[in-house]
This record gives structure tokens, sequence and C-alpha cells, in this order.
């Protein structure tokens, strides 16, 4: 497997999650982000949930619907892939509290009382009182790895002391699901259009790096979350490789993934 960091760059996952917008506002999707506080990694940054891979993301049990070859296939790389699915899902519910994952019978959603349970499990996840690992054992679930699909690869240019090695993926709002901001790590947290969030950043009102940047422009092409699904798990959204985007820190999709493959602009 490739080592959690190497030099001063660690292994991370991040996660966009969609929404098709009410259908009073018209067609389109909206994407939760999140502005980080002034200190840490990304200060004052809007950002997609996310953080770093951990060793005890290593958890293929807890996997069930994809085997790590697959999901390593699918990276390009050669073992180790299924610690992305369980690192992004981790983030997501400590980031987020959106739980992608499903019962013992393979059901997705969860009765209020459960909810409520789970939603304290997220606290004491938060203050490492339990690991992600033991809640999703102690409630008898698995990470619904097939709802996460991979999207990009980044790499923090050598400018930054701090660099990340990270995976991006994409996943739909699950029924009954809500999106709340963990306080701790983040000051707020919103939907937004794709658009509008990269219309913010022209007007000065937020502060996005490139990758985000990159991925909002991909995801303001669609006009649904199923459309949105669609293209990526059939890798049509993927940007040809180029030079300048390079210097921002895009990594090839995938080794051996040309750019005659790419379809997205």
């Amino acid at each position: 497997m490739e080592p959690l960091q190497r030099e001063n760059i660690r292994l991370a996952a991040t996660v966009m999650i969609v929404r098709d917008k009410p259908a009073s506002s018209g067609s389109g999707i909206e994407v939760f982000m999140m502005k980080r506080p002034g200190k840490g990694d990304f200060p004052d940054l809007h950002v997609f949930p996310g953080g770093k891979v951990e060793t005890s993301d290593w958890q293929p049990q807890l996997c069930p619907d994809m085997t790590d070859v697959e999901a390593s296939e699918r990276l390009g790389i050669a073992a180790g892939g299924l610690r992305y699915w369980m690192a992004v899902a981790r983030e997501c519910f400590e980031e987020c509290g959106v739980l992608l994952a499903r019962d013992r019978l393979g059901a997705m959603g969860f009765a209020d009382t459960q909810r409520a349970v789970l939603q304290l499990a997220r606290q004491q996840l938060l203050k490492d009182e339990v690991s992600w690992h033991g809640l999703l054992q102690a409630s008898e679930l698995t990470v619904a790895v097939d709802r996460l699909v991979y999207f990009s690869h980044w790499i923090t240019p050598p400018s930054v002391p701090r660099r990340f090695d990270t995976r991006f993926f994409l996943a739909a709002l699950p029924e009954g699901e809500v999106a709340i901001a963990d306080t701790q790590e983040t000051i707020a947290g919103e939907w937004v259009e794709p658009g509008e969030a990269l219309a913010k950043q022209v007007a000065g009102e937020w502060l996005m790096i490139d990758p985000t940047l990159r991925s909002l422009e991909t995801l303001a092409a669609y006009t649904s979350v199923e459309e949105a699904l669609t293209e990526v798990r059939a890798e049509r959204h993927v940007r040809g490789w180029t030079p300048q985007l390079g210097s921002q820190g895009m990594q090839p999709f995938r080794p051996g993934f040309s750019n005659d493959e790419a379809t997205g602009t």
C-alpha cells in the first residue's frame, strides 16, 4: 500500500455531497460547502468535507460492496484503495453529519430514534471517544462504497509547506439525511449552486483553491444529481491534463488514462 505520508505529503480524501435544487427553484444541483476557520490547514477557505487518510481506515470487512482490488484499480494504485472510500465516509460523517452507510439488511435511511443515537455517536467520534470502525460495528453498519464515485486526483503544489495527495469523490445526499457542519473544525456550512460559489470567488466573497474551483466548474455543467453521477461514473467528466492544470496540482485521473479518453473540458 501507499505510505500514508511521504516527506511532507499526506494522503487525504474529500467528498462533494450534492442534491437536486428544490423544484420551485428550477433545474440544477447544489453542493455542500464549509468555511474553514482562520487557522490550521486551509485557513479561511471554502471547501468540501474531507481530511487525512488514517491507518485505521483499512477496514475492508466494513466495505462489502467493493473489493480492494476494484477500488485500487479505479484509482490506479497497487493496493489499499478502499482506505480512501472508508476515509471519505468517515470525514463526511464527522464534518457534516451525513452518513453514507447501510444497515445489515443493506438499507440506507434511519428511523428518528436511531438517527438521534448516531448523531450522539458523531459527537463522541469528534471527541475521539469512539472510533469510526467501532461506531459502524456497534451499529451494525457498513460503508455504502457504491454511493461514492471517484472524481479526481490532486496534489498540493511544492510551494506549500504542508501538502496533501487528495482523491476527490462525488456522492448524492441520501434521502432523509441532513448536512450540519461540525463547528469545531469549520465556521459554517451551506448548500450552494456550483455557479453561485464560483461567482462568490470572483466577487471576493469566498476564497477557494484551484482543485475546488475546477471541481465546481465541472459540477456547474450538470442539471441534476442523476446526470452528474452518470457522467462521473462513466468518467466522461475527466479533464485532459495540461501543464497549467499540472502546475495547480492536478494529477492524471489514473495512470494510463490518456487525454484522448478524457471528454471533459
